[in-house]
């Protein structure tokens, strides 16, 4: 299978998926009960300038036009002007997107370390005590909500042991990096704060964590079944007849099918975290994009909520991309597929 073909395949569909999306989100948000106009200006304002803003945002053109207006302007690069911050919506995006984004890499970081760890441990190990441990945890640490694991470690970590910050991105005693990527940790490193950087990696690692536990314990077990039902193929009986260590029957033989589950559902896991931190982001006091998207949506804010709605769908494509990629390389009857195609 060549690479290039194969992503370019990729992307074509993510363009129609995307398109598809965008006609979606621009109906349903044109007909979400109330006034924008009205929302934006105040119930005190006066009707003409309500007309003039309505006039403005072309709402009162019929609504094929405003979305051919709309994707025009998008294409270009100009996602409209947020009726709420008055800025340019481009903007708000630049700012807020990078702080999830961190989030998100640093959670994604924790959860591939320990799901791999312990679902490769238990799998190798099962009905072990550490295995019937690693069943538990992720009994728990599925159908407990992620807000409640956010309550709990801001309670205990943040109040009654004081060990980390609880809220923000800083603590107030350091000063903020010039915003050059926005997420603060790399911004912090390039113009070389350490002070920075260590307070941030601390604000960090509970809203990271918090977003990490359900993700550990599901993917875990995934791992564990995969490792537990590729221990009884024949290859591996082989293998381990022949006297090859258990170390290399387990990262070189065993580990790759057993983990392509784990990636396919990791895939949607890292997606989906980014549109649904706001949760987490309210919690923590994370100035995200999850939390920026959820306030659009509460105001009405039109051309917000589009386009949180489709940088969160284009993420979500990438995402599906870069998973389809590393199954294909695991799986080698992947790549005969796509070539007989």
């Amino acid at each position: 299978m060549k690479l290039l073909p194969y992503i370019a395949k990729r992307l074509l569909y993510s363009i129609f998926v995307l398109l598809g999306l965008s006609i979606l989100i621009f109906t349903l948000s044109r007909v979400i009960p109330g006034d924008p106009a009205r929302l934006a200006l105040g119930p005190m304002a006066p009707q003409w300038a309500v007309d003039q803003l309505r006039e403005k945002l072309h709402l009162n053109d019929p609504l094929p036009i405003q979305y051919i207006i709309w994707l025009t302007n998008a294409l270009r690069g100009d996602l409209g002007e947020s009726i709420v911050s008055k800025r340019p919506v481009i903007e708000d995006v630049i700012t807020f997107f990078p702080a999830s984004f961190e989030l998100v890499i640093f959670s994604t970081i924790i959860s591939i370390a320990l799901s791999v760890l312990i679902g490769a441990m238990a799998g190798r190990r099962a009905n072990s005590l550490f295995d019937n441990l690693v069943r538990v945890f992720s009994y728990i640490g599925i159908s407990v909500p992620t807000f409640v694991w956010a309550i709990l470690f801001l309670f205990f970590f943040g109040y009654i042991w004081k060990m980390l910050p609880t809220l923000g991105q800083l603590s107030t005693e350091f000063t903020r990096p010039p915003f050059i990527t926005g997420m603060m940790s790399i911004d912090a490193l390039i113009v070389g704060d350490l002070g920075a950087f260590i307070d941030h990696f601390k604000h960090m690692i509970l809203p990271s964590v918090t977003m990490s536990i359900s993700r550990i314990a599901q993917d875990a077990k995934i791992l564990r079944a995969g490792m537990i039902e590729n221990l009884k193929k024949d290859y591996i009986t082989s293998a381990t007849s022949f006297g090859v260590p258990e170390s290399r029957i387990t990262f070189k033989y065993l580990m790759k099918p057993s983990i392509i589950p784990m990636v396919s559902i990791m895939g949607m896991e890292i997606s989906g975290s980014m549109g649904g931190s706001f949760i987490i982001e309210t919690i923590f006091n994370w100035p995200g994009f999850g939390r920026y998207g959820m306030w659009a949506m509460l105001n009405k804010d039109l051309n917000a909520i589009i386009a949180s709605v489709m940088i969160v769908g284009a993420f979500f494509a990438l995402i599906n991309i870069v998973v389809d990629i590393i199954i294909a390389y695991l799986d080698p009857r992947i790549r005969m597929v796509e070539r007989s195609a």
